[in-house]
């Protein structure tokens, strides 16, 4: 029994990760591609406009802390009731070459989001087709020896996650950047002092179960979703 369930948590292990590093890149890629766009090629010049994981990929954010918080979540029976979240190696930006900074900003900030909702997007599709076959939509959301279905479901589920994860309005996090965009330039000092703390915030929000409070309401969303459309 002890085997049986070792193989199958390897396996949703794997497809996990596969998910997570296609997110990740789609992320940071997303946020290079826009940020050529807007007459930077620092992170062009520096091949992250690609989605190869490689180029992407932090060993804490991107392999450590999302692996530990699937197994702990595994192991206490409870797969997919923690966030399961993780970030890229961050890309590089030259704000100084921007054509107008505020609108730059705002919209290379923005792009990693709407690239995991796209993702979103697309798993909800082919979702809809599984269920054509007879998949039902609580099976996304739950164990299943299903390949395709677990990574369906991982990809609607943690990619939602990182989006609204991504839109937290702390620095360094996307959502501070947006918020930065909106913000007098007065207010830069105090997203700067907030940015050398904000690693701390966020890890004492999720051991508090703050993000599980905020992602909930649009996971249930997600579940009402497929059960509509």
């Amino acid at each position: 029994m002890g085997d049986i369930f070792t193989a199958e948590l390897l396996s949703h292990l794997v497809i996990f990760l596969v998910v997570l590093l296609l997110a990740v890149s789609c992320h940071e890629a997303a946020h290079a591609w826009v940020s050529h766009k807007f007459g930077d090629d620092t992170a062009y010049m520096l091949g992250r406009v690609t989605l190869n994981p490689v180029k992407h990929t932090d060993i804490i954010g991107t392999l450590l802390i999302p692996i530990a918080g699937f197994v702990f979540g595994a192991i206490g029976g409870a797969l997919g009731s923690i966030p399961l979240i993780g970030w890229g190696k961050p890309t590089p930006v030259n704000p100084r070459n921007w054509s107008n900074y505020k609108v730059a900003n705002f919209w290379v900030s923005v792009a990693g989001v709407i690239a995991n909702m796209i993702l979103v997007i697309i798993g909800i599709a082919v979702a809809k087709v599984l269920m054509t076959q007879g998949v039902q939509p609580i099976d996304f959301f739950s164990k299943s020896s299903n390949p395709l279905v677990i990574f369906v479901g991982d990809l609607m589920l943690l990619n939602l996650s990182l989006a609204i994860f991504n839109l937290l309005p702390i620095p360094p996090l996307d959502g501070g950047k947006i918020l930065g965009s909106f913000l007098p330039d007065s207010f830069s000092p105090v997203l700067e002092m907030i940015e050398q703390f904000g690693f701390v915030l966020l890890l004492i929000f999720l051991y508090l179960g703050v993000f599980r409070l905020i992602i909930t309401p649009f996971l249930i969303a997600l579940f009402t979703l497929l059960q509509l459309i």
